[in-house]
């Protein structure tokens, strides 16, 4: 492994879903350790409830505000505030207020970032839901 700088505007833009992704490090820069995304979307972008079988995340907010539920809380989310989501436990995102939400994804260990890659090749338009599961099961990530 070595070391890789990321400036402020560089990384790997993807539009996952409506999720507007920059991803800043992959399992190959960080040898399968961890992902890192910084995402930056609207009010009213989020993603539905989830479950990662694999991976645990850490939600950082950097501006905005993101209603984040978890289990069965949800709480509100400003500017840096963060949030941890163990494997396993269902969890949802949605960006609330007036302004943008930026934020910073962190998943352990890598490999989502290749599912990212294969869902931000569907075609735009609202998703094809069977081949969202599909993909997303290879990843054993499901919605609940």
């Amino acid at each position: 492994m070595k070391s890789k700088i990321v400036k402020k505007d560089s990384g790997h833009k993807l539009n996952v879903l409506g999720d507007n992704q920059n991803i800043k490090l992959t399992g190959k820069d960080t040898n399968g350790q961890f992902t890192l995304i910084e995402q930056n979307n609207k009010p009213g972008i989020g993603i539905p409830p989830h479950v990662h079988d694999n991976e645990d995340e850490v939600f950082q907010v950097m501006d905005g505000q993101v209603e984040m539920t978890i289990g069965e809380q949800t709480t509100i989310l400003n500017s840096g505030d963060l949030i941890f989501c163990p494997k396993g436990i269902p969890h949802s995102w949605r960006v609330i207020g007036e302004q943008n939400a930026r934020a910073i994804l962190s998943i352990f260990p890598a490999g989502l970032e290749v599912m990212f890659e294969e869902l931000s090749q569907l075609p735009p338009g609202p998703p094809d839901l069977e081949k969202v599961g599909k993909i997303c099961g290879k990843y054993n990530l499901r919605f609940v």
